[in-house]
């Protein structure tokens, strides 16, 4: 009884110090607030477009988000979002080992650059990406004897969506680089491993989660945009039209059943998204545990 009297009175005094340390009021305030902020912002908004679609009915909503318009936007901006989350993936771990294992003058320059996708307005990047990649501009101009016309086409909007989700991708694999131990690196050299093998099999594997989670996060980033590519895709149907233009052309003219109708789906796709970012996280961590172990 005294052993047990004795967890009891350290588990109230701890209960105690924890409620006179705390900066903030109760774990009931602090949860209503939080839930009263969550629903206000996301979850009641958000609801709103189920309640919108439901009266359509299944026929009506699915000739909605099968129509041919409404399929090229989404193949379009599926397709230009995951090569775009693609190649930043490639020249994001590349960017962010450089930025991680090398000194040299400019390094603080180049690493404040990359956030610059997150800071400007997307209808400066668009307007920039336009004057850019157009016949006239400075790198337009060099893909035009090639045969590459880049703004007002495809490859204009996947441009843009590289443009856009290159931050994520290097500020996921930083921390992970910066944690990598180079004396792994060093053993495996000296087991006689060649660079890539290295590469493969040390380096690899243990930053895999966060170029993943990287990955994910720059293709939900694209998925999304509008501003930076409403200027550089041309905004024609069936070539250059993504899903958010798309649902702005819907509300326009007065097809709100419609637009909500697309909403919907990519609602639905930014849930499974973060779903995929989530599993990856944990994925990571739970890596990170055993390598520790």
């Amino acid at each position: 009884m005294s052993q047990r009297g004795g967890r009891c009175a350290r588990t109230l005094n701890r209960a105690f110090a924890l409620k006179r340390h705390s900066v903030l009021p109760g774990f009931g305030w602090t949860l209503g607030c939080t839930l009263l902020y969550l629903c206000l912002l996301v979850l009641i908004p958000l609801s709103l477009l189920f309640f919108r679609t439901a009266g359509l009915g299944w026929s009506d909503f699915w000739s909605a988000v099968t129509a041919p318009r409404v399929a090229a936007s989404f193949k379009l901006s599926f397709a230009a979002s995951g090569l775009g989350a693609a190649l930043n993936a490639v020249f994001g771990f590349i960017v962010a080992w450089t930025l991680v294992r090398y000194s040299f003058p400019g390094k603080r320059l180049i690493d404040a650059t990359v956030d610059l996708p997150f800071a400007l307005p997307t209808a400066v990047s668009g307007i920039a990406l336009t004057t850019v990649y157009s016949r006239t501009g400075w790198i337009g101009q060099l893909l035009e004897p090639l045969g590459i016309q880049a703004a007002f086409t495809p490859v204009g909007v996947t441009v843009a969506l590289t443009f856009v989700g290159l931050p994520f991708v290097v500020r996921a694999v930083q921390p992970a680089l910066q944690d990598l131990d180079p004396e792994a690196e060093e053993a495996a050299a000296t087991l006689g491993a060649g660079r890539w093998q290295t590469f493969y099999r040390v380096i690899l594997p243990t930053v895999m989660p966060a170029l993943l989670t990287g990955f994910a996060l720059a293709f939900a980033r694209a998925l999304g945009e509008y501003g930076s590519v409403v200027f550089i895709s041309g905004n024609m149907p069936m070539r250059t039209e993504i899903v958010p233009l798309l649902i702005v052309s819907k509300l326009e003219q007065y097809d709100y059943q419609g637009a909500a109708a697309i909403a919907v789906v990519m609602l639905v796709a930014s849930f499974v998204i973060l779903l995929l970012i989530n599993l990856l996280q944990w994925w990571g961590s739970r890596h990170q545990r055993r390598e520790g172990v």
